[in-house]
């Protein structure tokens, strides 16, 4: 599966051990897309202290920016490298509390209607990443054949009678 890194991406997975061919791309929602359906389906990676430094001053904005486009699309998630618990524990370089990260995050997901995905750490990340971008094309495939089953049929019986 061909999956379009956005270029500006600081730290891409590399989808070794996995059926991939990551390629990069400019995205103008996330940082992980499908080609082709890069106006549908996006994931945006970040790791906890990127995350973090997200809930605050102009990243704040800009993010919201990213979410407001986001929701838009047929699937978007956020796909963080960390556990939910890190965030509570302050397990991140910081001076915001816990309580007031955590707020922030629980906001934007009813805000937006976005999923924030607690992966646990990269590789868990990486895999959720990866999966959910093929579980996406496997529907939209599915959809297709659907949407096409028996056209040869239709398009040999007018043919026929041309």
């Amino acid at each position: 599966m061909r999956i379009l890194v956005d270029s500006r991406e600081q730290s891409p997975f590399l989808f070794e051990g996995y059926q991939a061919d990551p390629e990069p791309g400019t995205l103008q929602v996330g940082d992980y897309s499908i080609p082709g359906f890069e106006d549908r389906a996006a994931i945006e990676r970040k790791s906890l202290n990127d995350l973090i430094d997200c809930l605050m001053g102009k990243d704040r904005e800009r993010f919201e920016r990213e979410l407001t486009r986001g929701r838009a699309y047929d699937l978007f998630c956020v796909v963080v490298e960390a556990a939910l618990s890190d965030v509570s524990r302050g397990k991140y370089r910081s001076e915001m509390k816990p309580h007031a990260a955590l707020q922030s995050i629980i906001a934007f997901q009813v805000r937006y209607d976005v999923p924030f995905v607690w992966a646990g750490n990269r590789a868990g990340a990486e895999y959720y990443t990866y999966w959910t971008l093929a579980k996406y094309l496997r529907e939209i495939e599915e959809r297709f054949r659907k949407a096409t089953k028996g056209q040869d049929r239709e398009d040999k019986r007018r043919a026929a009678n041309e």
